[in-house]
Order: C-alpha cells, then sequence, then structure tokens
C-alpha cells in the first residue's frame, strides 16, 4: 500500500533528521568546524527529501529553502514546502537541540499534511494524527522568542500580558514548544520565509491551535514571493489578548 501524503511527510522528516545527526555525530568525531556541519547538513537533508519528493510525489512542485525556485509550484495544485534544516546556527552548536525538519504540503488554498521532526530529541509531530494539547495552568503565560534578538511583537504581548519569556533557536521547536504545552505563545515578526512556518502551521492548526499572521488574518502559502514576514501561533485562549496587545480592539 502506498504511503499517504501524511505518512510521507512524517517520514521524511523523521528520516531527513535522522540523516542530520548521523552527519552531524560524524563530523563532530572528526572535529569539524560549525560551518562545515552547517553546510553538511544543509545538503544532505536536502538532496534526500527533495529525492523523496521525486521519487514518490513525480508530479508535485517543491518549494525548499535549499532548492532552486520551481515554476512549477505557481500553477500547480500541490506544493511541498520544506525547510530541510531548520535552525542551521544551533545545528552546527554542539550540544543544542532546537533545530528542526519541516515538511508540508499545500493544496487548494490550505494544508493537506504536514510534519516537524526535533531531531536531537528524537520526537516527530504530524497533521495526521494531530498532537493533544495538554491543559496549561500558569500563573503567567509563557512567551517563546529567538535565541538572538527581541521581535519587537514579542516584547510588546510579553509587556502586556506579563508574560515569562523563553529563548529557543529554530521556528520550528518554538512553536513545537507551545504543542508540547512547554509555551503558550509563539509571536514572530522579524522576518522568515514560507518554508520557514509552513509545517510548523500545519502541525499547530491540526492540534487545535490558533495560528494566523500577526494582523490576525490567515496565513497563505505559495505565495510567488516566498517572504512572509510574520506569524503567531498560541493557545487559543490567548489569541485575544495577544492580537489586542498588538494592534487594540480585535474582533
Amino acid at each position: 500500500m502506498s504511503e499517504t501524503d501524511a505518512q510521507l511527510a512524517t517520514r521524511l522528516a523523521v528520516e531527513a533528521g535522522e540523516l542530520l545527526v548521523k552527519v552531524r555525530a560524524e563530523l563532530a568525531n572528526l572535529g569539524a568546524p560549525s560551518w562545515q556541519l552547517m553546510d553538511a547538513g544543509d545538503l544532505a537533508s536536502h538532496r534526500f527529501v527533495v529525492g523523496e519528493l521525486a521519487r514518490c510525489r513525480p508530479d508535485d512542485a517543491v518549494l525548499s529553502e535549499e532548492g532552486v525556485e520551481d515554476p512549477r509550484r505557481f500553477t500547480a495544485d500541490r506544493v511541498w514546502i520544506v525547510d530541510p534544516l531548520d535552525g542551521t546556527n544551533e545545528y552546527g552548536e554542539r550540544g543544542r537541540t532546537d533545530w528542526a525538519v519541516h515538511v508540508a504540503l499545500w493544496a487548494d488554498g490550505g494544508f493537506v499534511a504536514g510534519a516537524v521532526s526535533l531531531p536531537a530529541l528524537d520526537m516527530v509531530f504530524a497533521t495526521d494524527p494531530a498532537p493533544k494539547l495538554v491543559p496549561q495552568q500558569r500563573d503567567r503565560p509563557r512567551l517563546i522568542t529567538s535565541r538572538s534578538r527581541n521581535p519587537y511583537a514579542a516584547v510588546i504581548v510579553a509587556n502586556a500580558l506579563g508574560a515569562d519569556a523563553v529563548r529557543l533557536g529554530s521556528a520550528g521547536a518554538k512553536a513545537m514548544a507551545v504543542v508540547l504545552g512547554d509555551a503558550d505563545i509563539y509571536v514572530h515578526d522579524g522576518g522568515m520565509y514560507q518554508w520557514d512556518s509552513a509545517a510548523p502551521a500545519a502541525v499547530a492548526l491540526a492540534a487545535g491551535l490558533h495560528v494566523s499572521r500577526i494582523d490576525g488574518s490567515p496565513m497563505v502559502f505559495n505565495a510567488r514571493d516566498p517572504w512572509l514576514p510574520d506569524l503567531l501561533i498560541c493557545r487559543r485562549e490567548y489569541a485575544d489578548p495577544v492580537l489586542h496587545a498588538l494592534w487594540g480592539e480585535h474582533d
């Protein structure tokens, strides 16, 4: 029996992650510098994911961070949006676990499948079966934000809601922290691309979280311009407070 789209997305995220773990360990044992780890990981994972998609879904288009533009995606009904290694800097730092593999399928204006793996933690999250959210009882919401900078929207939300801030690298790792219940809000306005947010958004939506642009509008993928600069993923009870903090009254 052939794989469903959801099964394929999950397998690619897992197997690409296993490959990345192997490459990282082998090069680290050789004393390779961080830039070599990052370059080798990006290339190996990209070749694997794109090769498998070409073999298993030859008629589908692909939008990948590491690939050249596939013009078929502008007219295709089905487009795989992938980030073979999200959190490349973290991957290059020995011991860090906040990096991910993103695989998502966008078709007819919505997600058909998606998966995010956190290979260093041996975890994968998919749209089918969707993750189950764990109830949270915190005195203060927990907001996940960038390791390297303070996105303006995150600062506004943290101050308005009295949130505790937690820093992580990969967008996938941040989004899955909300799915896992380790955080309540992930808001980003510092710039990103479609491959950064597609699979995390797909999994978060399947889990029942709120997912939108930071102005509250829906996330729309496979636009001609791959730039999709902002994202809000949060538990549903925080959606209105976050949007109100950012924009004032919000319906």
